[in-house]
């Protein structure tokens, strides 16, 4: 019981939070904005209390309890985590509007289907670092994406001529791209890593149910590091980036998350 209140405090705290940012975002009159260093504080405030409950629903076992909604909170934790972190530095928080809502929504789903799908204590260490680079991997081109999305919406109303205060809020066009494309380096080199260590511990790809993961992550991976050889050698930029990025991420959230809701909720089968 305990548990649910905590994550209905730590998702009011990411809604409001979220709340605070739009409302600086839309706020007509600039002068009178509402604070953003509430604004974060309360976002890192259900930071902590999102990290409490996954770390009683996750680690407090026989193993690592890595079941879909787990797995789907512990994710959306780390692009939490890593957006306000990287908001007190970059113009970044804006991200927020769309990403605390989600982490939210995960907690509210973990708290209200709990299950049970434990990877080993005497799990190998390739394993477990693959895990860790494979969430850090995610969670970084997460935010890349929702980043795509939000660059492809100002592109579109200042090719348009509509740029509305919602387009002058945020930082210049270049500045987004920038932004970007340092999220999807980042992300690519922490794939690369994943992809590196998984392969480590592939003895059986087919026994082991891995086919498709490997696949689409594997296509994921040359979608965006295709995309960083076209930035650097032709620099491509806008709508091309925009497209690869989003196309990169679909392919990763059907091999980590798709292959693990058909496995495990439908199929009923171990964590993968």
């Amino acid at each position: 019981m305990m548990q649910s209140y905590f994550a209905i405090a730590a998702a009011l705290f990411y809604l409001a939070s979220a709340i605070l940012i739009a409302l600086r975002l839309f706020w007509r009159e600039r002068d009178s904005l509402p604070s953003r260093t509430l604004a974060l504080a309360l976002g890192f405030a259900a930071l902590l209390l999102h990290g409490w409950l996954l770390f009683n629903n996750i680690f407090r076992g026989p193993g690592l309890n890595l079941a879909f909604f787990n797995a789907l909170s512990l994710t959306s934790w780390t692009v939490a985590t890593l957006l306000l972190v990287s908001s007190l530095t970059k113009p970044v928080e804006n991200l927020g509007i769309v990403l605390l809502p989600v982490a939210a929504l995960t907690l509210i789903l973990e708290a209200h289907y709990p299950s049970l799908s434990f990877m080993r204590q005497e799990a190998s260490w390739p394993l477990k670092i693959h895990v860790l680079f494979s969430m850090l991997a995610y969670s970084l081109l997460t935010l890349a994406s929702v980043q795509a999305i939000l660059l492809a919406v100002q592109d579109h109303q200042l090719r348009t001529r509509h740029p509305g205060g919602f387009i002058r809020a945020l930082p210049p066009l270049q500045t987004m791209e920038s932004l970007l494309f340092e999220m999807i380096g980042a992300g690519f080199l922490l794939l690369t890593f994943a992809l590196l260590s998984g392969f480590a511990f592939l003895e059986n790809m087919f026994a082991q149910h891995l086919v498709h993961k490997t696949v689409l992550s594997s296509l994921a991976w040359l979608m965006f590091g295709g995309l960083l050889v076209g930035r650097m050698r032709y620099g491509w930029r806008g709508r091309t980036a925009i497209i690869w990025t989003l196309s990169g991420f679909v392919m990763l959230i059907l091999a980590y998350f798709g292959s693990k809701a058909v496995l495990e909720l439908i199929l009923h089968r171990g964590p993968v």
